[in-house]
């Protein structure tokens, strides 16, 4: 086999991906989690009676813990696969990577397995979330003041 017949097979089993497809369904997924949320505003304001501050908090916890149950059920893995980017709000992400690294090394133990393991992916995003926050704030103090 030459190089252009590889090429040529080589094509032929590409997945074929549509990006207006994916496009779209990532931007409804994203809508309606943004539907979900402002709901869950809603009820834990008025049903709860909390102020909008709190709530907020509650919503994203909610978030947090319904990531990380279908993340260890195994769901949300699945549902990212057709969804894709419109899964990943940045607090869903982070928790999915978060729980999945902490399964992925359960058979080590809690300490060496989870505690040690857990961070590994989501180490470098605290990392570089705390060094640019402090840069931007010193910018802006510098810029602004206090």
């Amino acid at each position: 086999m030459d190089k252009k017949q590889i090429k040529d097979t080589a094509k032929k089993h590409v997945p074929k991906h549509t990006k207006l497809r994916n496009t779209i369904v990532a931007f409804l997924c994203g809508g309606v989690f943004a539907i979900i949320g402002q709901v869950l505003l809603y009820v834990y304001m008025h049903m709860l009676k909390m102020d909008e501050k709190s709530a907020l908090s509650l919503v994203i916890v909610t978030f947090i813990f319904v990531t990380s149950v279908s993340t260890g059920l195994g769901v949300y893995d699945k549902f990212a696969q057709f969804f894709g980017a419109g899964m990943f709000i940045p607090i869903s992400g982070f928790a999915n990577s978060l729980t999945a690294s902490a399964l992925e090394c359960r058979s080590e133990g809690p300490i060496y397995g989870i505690g040690s393991n857990m961070f590994k992916l989501a180490g470098s995003v605290i990392t570089y979330g705390i060094v640019s926050a402090f840069f931007f704030g010193a910018i802006r103090f510098l810029l602004f003041g206090a």
